[in-house]
């Protein structure tokens, strides 16, 4: 399958290597992007999608090899030097900076344009990033507001606003969509679609393969860091195309094995967490039993609420009235949640999960300090132990657990943000889209690992965007609309996401 020629060449990658100590997360890549083109980037965590881009978009060096861009040799010290000279990129985590307005986040790194003598027209800014915003439909977000007002889902819609203007010659999507609702999705791909009417190039990566096959113009594979092959549009229109990029992705079939495959009711008596009559906000009154060996699912749309209960449950927010109960004992706040069993896996990962500038090992013992200290001392060498069991059961690709978290790909974050919690023994897991941003492969390996803790009698809150996760995982799924239950569903063969969706919206 031989990449594409039919457009002018913008962007080539030449034998790129790039290493994270013994870690090799590029392995002589050679790729190119091209005007008019809208290139997916397709492959497991840890094959190197995101660190291709990153590189051309100025966050990091390449270890080794070239890139030329419009001809020239390309080597841009920083994300601003990039975008200044067109190349703008959006990623899969929270990217905005707090404290400032919206209208200076869209313009960071260009108040020259609205300066003079040294002072920033604050007026004229907020006029010029409110238009762009009305422009793109998104008039419920204010210039003049705190970037703080806004939850995860406007924030990323922020940044995409920040990363187009009308010099952006590469316009870079990693994993973006998976923190947007359908709205704010159908923005997105419109956006991508217009740059690429209008002659820009545009590196889509994503794990949603209908996403992919839908929205991209030509794909490219990558596979524990090099390139596997390159699909055009009419390879990628092949009756079985999902199933061989797959293939070439992997090296392996996925097998048939993915979601649960018992149906058994669920007949425990033994409860293990409890909500009585909370109150937070718009929360009025919720109460919830969730029993030992049971997994509970949270659906519903963005904004609907579910996302709360988790933080509620694991102590993160302090409430009006109600209480949270762990084996009669009220949980007052995180630390009780930790000390009691029980863990959470949050889905802001890079901000709430994760501490990105310490070592896997960090991360996975950091919850159980307190088993593994005597007196004040805490012994190194059961750290190691601990985090090497780990690493080596969740097969987290690293050099060593002293690898730092920022260099690993999200996948493998998301194995550690589990790690720590099965390293803590943690009997009750909140989980809130704990596959959001991860490849099949790891999905899969999630699911195996969900299934295994419900058989040991652990309980979950699985709290999830994708309706197929929640029926195909849980025992029992709860929708919420506008902070409130709408219906609850039994596990069953017979439900689908149909039946569901009347509930949400």
């Amino acid at each position: 399958m031989a990449e594409t020629t039919r457009h002018e060449l913008v962007i080539e990658v030449k034998n790129m290597c790039k290493n994270f100590g013994s870690t090799r997360a590029l392995r002589n890549v050679d790729v190119s992007f091209y005007r008019g083109q809208i290139r997916g980037l397709v492959g497991e965590n840890g094959s190197g999608k995101s660190t291709i881009t990153s590189i051309i978009s100025g966050m990091q060096k390449a270890t080794s090899g070239e890139v030329f861009y419009k001809g020239e040799a390309w080597n841009p010290g920083s994300m601003v030097e990039a975008q200044k000279a067109g190349i703008s990129m959006v990623l899969q985590e929270a990217n905005t900076i707090p404290n400032c307005t919206v209208a200076e986040n869209i313009f960071a790194g260009r108040f020259d344009e609205f300066s003079k003598f040294g002072i920033v027209n604050m007026k004229r800014l907020n006029a010029a990033a409110q238009e762009i915003l009305d422009s793109f439909g998104i008039s419920h977000i204010k210039a003049a507001d705190s970037i703080n007002k806004y939850g995860f889902e406007d924030r990323k819609l922020i940044e995409i606003m920040r990363c187009v203007s009308d010099d952006t010659e590469i316009f870079v999507v990693d994993e973006t969509t998976t923190a947007l609702s359908l709205e704010g999705r159908q923005l997105l791909y419109k956006l991508i679609h217009k740059l690429k009417d209008q002659n820009k190039s545009v590196i889509f990566i994503s794990h949603d393969m209908d996403e992919i096959l839908e929205q991209c113009t030509d794909l490219t594979v990558l596979r524990d860091g090099e390139i596997i092959g390159h699909l055009d549009r009419s390879e990628m229109d092949m009756p079985n195309a999902e199933q061989v990029i797959r293939f070439m992705m992997v090296g392996r079939e996925i097998g048939d094995a993915y979601y649960r495959e018992d149906y058994d009711s669920f007949h425990g008596d033994k409860v293990a967490l409890e909500l009585k009559n909370v109150t937070l906000g718009a929360i009025r009154n919720f109460s919830l039993k969730l029993h030992e060996g049971e997994i509970i699912g949270f659906g519903g749309l963005s904004g609907c609420g579910m996302h709360e209960i988790g933080r509620i449950a694991f102590g993160l927010e302090k409430l009006e009235s109600g209480s949270v109960e762990r084996k009669g004992e009220k949980i007052k706040g995180c630390f009780e949640a930790i000390q009691s069993g029980i863990g959470y896996v949050s889905k802001n990962r890079d901000t709430e999960a994760l501490i990105l500038e310490g070592s896997i090992q960090d991360n996975i013992v950091l919850p159980s300090e307190s088993e593994l200290s005597h007196a004040t001392f805490i012994s190194p060498k059961r750290e190691k132990q601990m985090a090497d069991g780990e690493i080596e059961s969740f097969r987290i690709k690293c050099g060593d657990g002293k690898q730092w978290v920022n260099t690993l790909s999200g996948g493998n974050k998301q194995k550690v943000s589990f790690a720590k919690w099965t390293a803590k023994g943690s009997d009750v897991i909140i989980m809130d889209c704990p596959t959001r941003g991860v490849d099949i492969g790891v999905k899969q390996f999630m699911y195996g690992l969900i299934a295994d803790m419900k058989k040991q009698g652990k309980s979950i809150l699985l709290i999830s965007e994708e309706m197929a996760e929640l029926i195909g995982m849980a025992d029992k799924i709860i929708i919420m609309k506008d902070f409130a239950v709408t219906k609850e569903f039994m596990r069953s063969k017979d439900l689908s996401e149909t039946d569901m969706i009347e509930y949400m919206i």
